[in-house]
């Protein structure tokens, strides 16, 4: 028998590998764009950085150090330059899809980073597994701009798991409706109409803002957002606002509020304030062609009808008085029930004598025009 050369007998001593098998390698050194192992073969393994990871954001440098032993699949036997080529994030993938298969089949909430903010959506890696979030399953309310998730980490399950087309779908949006709703059952389970609760403003209208209450969103009208009057709920309220808010009212799931609160109701001592025969100031809040409105404070508007401007003849308000004037007049009506009050500049001048039952008499019919008039102002 022929002896064996020293070369055979090292050659012998190696192990053969193969392309697809998985070894383990000892970490010889790390440059910035690649890992060198010794895999126990005559060549030493090259694992880039492109297939150590789908994240280029990763430094090599900083998650493996020389001694480090890792198991890495071969992709290459030879390179062309004898070395071997490994890949780390295949390997890993491939534990990966099986991770992804059991929270698919569990409905697992998994938690990942957003490495990527596409057009359509979110990118996210799970065991090195790509997780596409489309826009549409990121929040449960549309959101043109995604551009806040990148670099946050973010809960979601696996809606749809097809490892033949590598197609992995993730959906937040269910999670934070699930969330939603325990929030709205334990917010309806505590309020009740009456109740003074803390909200956010989270969305302002032409009609009202809705305030976000924790759970569910409750619509402050306009007609409710002050004893006065209020032009336009944007000249008021902004999104982000905090507020206390009182619970006027809660039909299903609809919750309407109110910031018309009792100790701020202006009209608690009116009867007092202005009794008939009180003389009192206030301005020109708006004008008809049957009188004009005077505002006596925020919440109390009085009518001065039009025959009760002047002694004179007033064809329309328009032609004396001007809105944001401040005009004097008497109290000659209060109606605390229907919360009508008529004012008469005409009854502060002392009347001839000739005309005092005639007056008297206008006043009286004109009372009773005012407090209709009143009443169809404020039915529009």
């Amino acid at each position: 028998m022929s002896e064996l050369t020293f070369e055979q007998m090292l050659e012998d001593s190696i192990k053969t590998i193969h392309s697809g098998e998985v070894v383990e390698g000892t970490v010889i050194d790390v440059k910035a764009e690649e890992i060198v192992l010794n895999i126990g073969y005559k060549s030493d393994g090259i694992l880039t950085k492109s297939e150590y990871t789908n994240d280029s954001s990763v430094d090599l440098t900083s998650v493996v150090k020389p001694g480090d032993t890792m198991e890495v699949k071969v992709l290459k036997v030879n390179d062309g330059e004898g070395q071997v080529v490994l890949t780390y994030k295949r390997l890993a993938a491939d534990r990966g899809n099986k991770r992804i298969e059991e929270a698919y089949n569990n409905k697992e909430v998994l938690k990942a980073t957003v490495t990527q903010v596409l057009e359509g959506g979110l990118s996210v890696i799970v065991d090195e597994v790509r997780i596409f979030i489309p826009a549409s399953l990121v929040s449960d309310t549309y959101e043109k701009d995604l551009s806040k998730y990148a670099g946050q980490e973010i809960e979601f399950v696996i809606s749809e798991y097809n490892p033949k087309r590598r197609r992995y779908i993730g959906d937040r949006r269910q999670l934070i409706a699930a969330q939603k709703a325990e929030l709205q059952k334990e917010l309806f389970a505590r309020i009740k109409e009456g109740d003074v609760v803390e909200g956010t403003v989270k969305n302002v209208t032409d009609f009202g803002a809705f305030i976000d209450l924790g759970g569910a969103d409750g619509l402050l009208h306009i007609s409710e957002m002050s004893w006065g009057r209020v032009e336009h709920p944007k000249k008021v309220f902004k999104v982000g606002d905090q507020m206390k808010v009182l619970i006027k009212d809660i039909t299903g799931n609809k919750i309407a509020l109110s910031l018309k609160f009792d100790d701020a109701n202006p009209w608690r001592d009116a009867a007092s304030k202005y009794a008939v025969g009180n003389v009192v100031t206030g301005r020109v809040a708006r004008m008809t062609d049957f009188g004009a409105f005077i505002e006596l404070e925020p919440g109390v508007d009085a009518l001065l009808h039009v025959s009760q401007i002047s002694k004179e003849h007033v064809e329309k308000p328009a032609d004396v008085l001007k809105v944001g004037e401040e005009v004097t007049a008497k109290v000659v009506d209060f109606n605390d029930a229907d919360r009508k009050i008529s004012l008469s500049i005409k009854a502060m001048l002392a009347p001839e004598a000739s005309e005092a039952e005639d007056d008297a008499d206008v006043v009286s019919v004109d009372v009773d025009a005012v407090i209709a008039a009143q009443t169809e102002e404020d039915g529009q």
